[in-house]
């Protein structure tokens, strides 16, 4: 069976699932929980800028680690950075200690874990079977998303923001359980070419930071207000959003993997765009902004593994992985700081966050363009 033919990727995906659990019942609250702690909702998209402008200023600390210590290595360590954003963010009162604390740790702990998660799976995975696992992957955080938010929103409503963040960290942490069993993935000294290779990786994921920034984490914010400030109404939309994509992704993968990657561009594509529109237009109403979470999210489970497996097999055959995600995630941050810093400003000036988020729309155009004449040339 394609989905779980790979022992190592089955390992490496119930780590993430034990990380999206923890991701998903207080990591997204924890970005909103900025505007509930005493900022406006300018100075929270500040700190988002500057957290991801942290993610990138950090990057170039991972390579030396991991040609050290190795992938697996690096991973454990971004897991545990991130695991200690978590219970510092209770403390948070508007600018503090524990607010740059929080920077700092989600900023580092960014940019080790992801870089080297993607090279990681990229390095594990099966070129030939990518979208399956990727798909998998997808429908389990997905499947997770639907209980996680019910968790977290219990949590906070009931023990408030120091016992909730708190016990998100531990179980961040005990991510790095699954990842003992995994092999060691060593990292070459030396990759000539590796980066300018990534070039191209690098502008995918530049516009595909601009296209969350705007798409998710902007909306995040402007859902929550939307929903006056509510935990349990911001809570209740992400569950009814997983529900609506939980097998989206698994679906799509297997289609791309036999062949029509170009074929599904389109359909994903177009969809994202319908989702998009309908966000940045919801505002005023909140059912029909909990609705456009819902399509939204759909949505997202089956461009994830449409870009990714693009991505993943380029730097599968790229020099080196690890390089290949240094550059595509340090794109990312470009793509994402940008959005943000405009929401920000737009957030300052009074104007609604649903002019930042329609800002997707032309960054989905460009990156339906470059994956579509990645699937057709090969």
């Amino acid at each position: 069976m394609a989905y779980l033919a790979n022992g190592a990727v089955n390992r490496v995906n119930v780590h993430y699932a034990i990380q999206a659990f923890a991701s998903a019942g207080a990591g997204t609250f924890l970005l909103v929980y900025f505007v509930k702690a005493g900022l406006s909702t300018a100075e929270a998209l500040l700190v988002l800028a500057l957290i991801v402008l942290g993610r990138f200023v950090s990057r170039p600390l991972v390579l030396p680690v991991a040609k050290r210590f190795g992938l697996k290595a690096t991973l454990i360590v971004g897991t545990l950075l991130l695991a200690a954003q978590y219970p510092v963010s209770g403390w948070i009162d508007g600018v503090s200690v524990a607010l740059v604390l929080r920077c700092v740790f989600s900023a580092v702990g960014d940019a080790f874990y992801w870089t080297s998660y993607h090279a990681y799976f990229a390095s594990l995975g099966d070129a030939e079977y990518r979208g399956h696992q990727i798909g998998a992957r997808e429908a389990i955080v997905a499947l997770i998303g639907i209980v996680a938010p019910v968790v977290g929103t219990w949590g906070l409503v009931t023990f408030g923001p120091l016992v909730t963040f708190a016990v998100a960290g531990v179980v961040q942490a005990l991510a790095v359980v699954p990842l003992l069993a995994v092999p060691a993935v060593a990292v070459k000294a030396e990759a000539p070419g590796a980066f300018e290779q990534a070039l191209g990786g690098a502008r995918i994921f530049a516009v595909h930071g601009w296209l969350t920034g705007a798409f998710i984490l902007v909306w995040w914010f402007a859902l929550f207000v939307a929903l006056d400030k509510s935990y349990a109404s911001f809570g209740g939309a992400m569950t009814l959003a997983a529900i609506a994509g939980a097998v989206g992704g698994m679906l799509l993968g297997k289609g791309i993997d036999a062949g029509h990657g170009a074929r599904a561009v389109l359909f994903v594509f177009a969809g994202m765009a319908a989702a998009i529109l309908l966000r940045g237009t919801s505002l005023d109403t909140p059912a029909v902004a909990i609705a456009a979470n819902v399509f939204g999210v759909f949505a997202m489970c089956f461009y994830v593994p449409t870009l990714m497996t693009a991505v993943y097999n380029l730097a599968k055959a790229s020099p080196c992985p690890l390089r290949f995600h240094m550059a595509t995630e340090s794109g990312w941050d470009a793509g994402c700081f940008s959005v943000c810093l405009i929401a920000a400003g737009f957030a300052y000036a009074g104007v609604s966050l649903g002019v930042a988020v329609l800002l997707a729309l032309p960054a989905v155009a460009a990156m339906g363009f470059m994956l579509r004449r990645h699937y057709a040339a090969a």
